[in-house]
């Protein structure tokens, strides 16, 4: 079953068509079948390797489909391997029998199938609402504790104050109440990637613009951008895809020290747009190259520890893959790079 999952994974196209998944499982099960039965296959082993195909047809598809393979596996069962072959008559009360059986279990896999979809999807969407409030409860405390105490400073000492003190007071409210921004946005984005609910309009659009926008908005010399002189349009979403790179940006400046610089830059390819983040902070380690992109992990443990939220990157990973494209982080000997490759299609002008 993994083969036929790296394969229709291969082929997203495919993927959408689950009934070209039934024949292409079910043509193959039936020519293993009839191969080894030409050998030394009995009839009930001959079934039992059709019943194979359809209990994966089933994990693949839907009920309806899985039901359509089993009837197709019967059909086949009774054309190719009882007498007379080749014809849809069948000469044995026992193959006619193990045909009905046949069926009736290909239905009840079906059903069972389906309700351990359904199970299982209801088992993550519990497990995303509690990691949410887990969420929730810790990242939204810090900066709306900060809103508040800073208001009510304001508000309790605002005549006694200087005012270069109740400029900082508000300039560290603004921040916060930009970090909750940020924060809602991400969780936002990533509830509806959980849910398959993003829905793309792609607009012709300049990379460059997008990312030169995306640097002005962290107002910082630390930032600094390396574009080509010439960039196609490239068909994207732009308000989606300037958030993945935000978010790129913001956890490239977070980790990295204060005095070091972050380059951003965008390179194209023959197939390719790619835009890279390099900083020159302590990197990420292998392990956690493998787990970054999850939803809510963090090195972070508990209130300790320098990890983030665990949902910028997720994000930013749910985006781009929406582009059709991937988020990689490239090895590197020092700091960390975190890469976009987006493919350039037919509609790129």
């Amino acid at each position: 079953m993994s083969s036929i999952r790296k394969f229709i994974s291969r082929y997203p196209n495919i993927a959408q068509n689950q009934f070209t998944i039934v024949i292409f499982v079910m043509g193959l099960v039936t020519i293993t079948s009839y191969l080894f039965n030409q050998w030394f296959l009995s009839n009930i082993a001959t079934l039992l390797i059709l019943q194979l195909g359809v209990v994966t047809v089933a994990f693949l598809t839907d009920k309806f489909p899985s039901i359509l393979s089993g009837i197709i596996g019967a059909l086949a069962y009774n054309y190719l391997f009882t007498k007379p072959y080749f014809s849809l008559h069948m000469a044995e009360y026992e193959d006619f029998i193990n045909m009905l059986v046949f069926l009736i279990i290909a239905v009840i896999t079906s059903q069972l199938a389906a309700y351990y979809k359904q199970q299982r999807q209801q088992l993550k969407q519990a497990e995303l609402r509690a990691s949410i409030l887990l969420s929730v409860s810790h990242d939204l405390r810090t900066p709306l504790s900060t809103v508040i105490g800073t208001l009510e400073t304001l508000r309790e000492y605002q005549q006694k104050l200087p005012q270069i003190q109740k400029d900082e007071l508000l300039s560290s409210a603004l921040e916060e109440s930009h970090r909750l921004h940020r924060y809602i946005e991400n969780l936002l984005q990533a509830t509806k990637i959980q849910h398959g609910s993003v829905n793309l309009q792609f607009v012709e659009s300049d990379l460059t613009l997008l990312v030169s926008d995306v640097i002005n908005r962290f107002n910082t010399t630390r930032l600094s951008a390396e574009l080509p002189l010439t960039m196609p349009l490239i068909a994207i979403q732009p308000h989606l895809l300037e958030q993945a790179i935000y978010n790129l940006i913001d956890n490239a400046l977070s980790y990295s020290q204060s005095n070091l610089p972050v380059v951003v830059a965008v390179l194209l390819t023959a197939n390719e747009l790619k835009i890279q983040v390099i900083d020159q902070g302590p990197g990420i380690s292998k392990h956690d190259q493998q787990r970054i992109f999850e939803l809510f992990y963090s090195s972070r443990q508990g209130d300790r520890g320098e990890g983030g939220t665990g949902l910028g990157l997720h994000v930013a990973a749910g985006i781009v893959q929406a582009h059709q494209g991937t988020l990689s982080v490239l090895p590197t000997g020092k700091g960390c790079t975190m890469q976009i490759a987006l493919p350039l299609g037919e509609s790129t002008l």
